[in-house]
């Protein structure tokens, strides 16, 4: 059974630092490309990062570059996401998810890519 379990989510003030979790479960990661979104309200699901294990390679929205960084623990199936410098409008609920590679290669900036997905969690970010 595969499954994708986020954490880590919370309230934090702005200027603070925040790391999510996703655990993975019925399959191994070093196959898989891993992304992170998130969804605001009224707003649509967009891509905060991702990377492929395999190859070595990772992407960053421009919004987020510089002050997050995926990374993965291949051993304990586990992907982060460390989030620092958090903004006001980093507020959403953040989703894991995960695609087999693709011999042909493929876009994970793209969610529909992903056949799997977790339940989300809530990042508020606030004074």
């Amino acid at each position: 059974q595969v499954q994708l379990v986020e954490s880590g989510g919370g309230l934090v003030q702005p200027g603070g630092s925040l790391r999510l979790s996703c655990a993975a479960s019925g399959f191994t990661l070093d196959y898989y490309v891993i992304g992170w979104f998130r969804q605001a309200p009224g707003k649509e699901r967009e891509v905060v990062s991702c990377m492929s294990s395999s190859h070595g390679s990772t992407y960053y929205a421009d919004s987020v570059k510089g002050r997050f960084t995926i990374s993965g623990d291949n051993a304990k199936n586990t992907v982060y996401l460390q989030m620092n410098s958090l903004k006001p409008e980093d507020t959403a609920v953040y989703y894991c998810a995960a695609y087999l590679v693709s011999l042909y290669g493929s876009n994970c900036r793209s969610r529909y890519e992903y056949d799997y997905w977790g339940q989300g969690t809530q990042v508020t970010v606030s004074s």
